[in-house]
């Protein structure tokens, strides 16, 4: 009789994606990376090069995030090993822009204190979340690893 959840050893699709670890984590990302494309679009652009590199990561790991889920979803990945070492990597990689992109953001939102209130307070909330999307990144990298050593 087959299992529901899927073990730390293989790697689920379909509906599982939403009941395992590190899996679970998919739609927080999205979430808070959305939030953060979001919040730094609505913001004037006064530092461009920090900001864009803020848009540019947020963007980039919300869609290969999206794609990410989509083929976990799918089962597009046949259980097979190779595909959560990829995981492991590209979370990885995720976890160690968004660390970059955040540092860049909250350096940028405290030289323009003085500017406008609005634009300030969409900036924290900006920083804010862009650390928790790290954070979330960073733990999925983790839980990935520990997966895919166990392949």
């Amino acid at each position: 009789m087959a299992s529901n959840t899927a073990t730390m050893g293989n790697l689920p699709s379909g509906i599982g994606i939403c009941t395992t670890i590190p899996d679970i984590l998919y739609v927080p990302e999205l979430i808070f990376g959305g939030l953060v494309w979001i919040l730094v679009a609505c913001t004037l652009v006064v530092p461009a090069n920090p900001q864009g590199w803020v848009m540019f990561v947020s963007v980039f790991c919300f869609i290969m995030t999206f794609i990410w889920l989509v083929v976990f979803a799918c089962g597009g990945h046949h259980n097979k090993g190779g595909w959560a070492a990829a995981d492991f990597v590209y979370h990885g990689l995720a976890a160690f822009f968004y660390l970059s992109a955040s540092v860049a953001l909250a350096k940028v939102t405290l030289e323009i204190k003085d500017g406008k209130p609005q634009n300030y307070q969409l900036d924290i909330a900006a920083v804010v979340f862009s650390y928790v999307a790290t954070l979330l990144y960073f733990i999925h990298t983790i839980l990935s690893a520990i997966r895919w050593k166990s392949f």
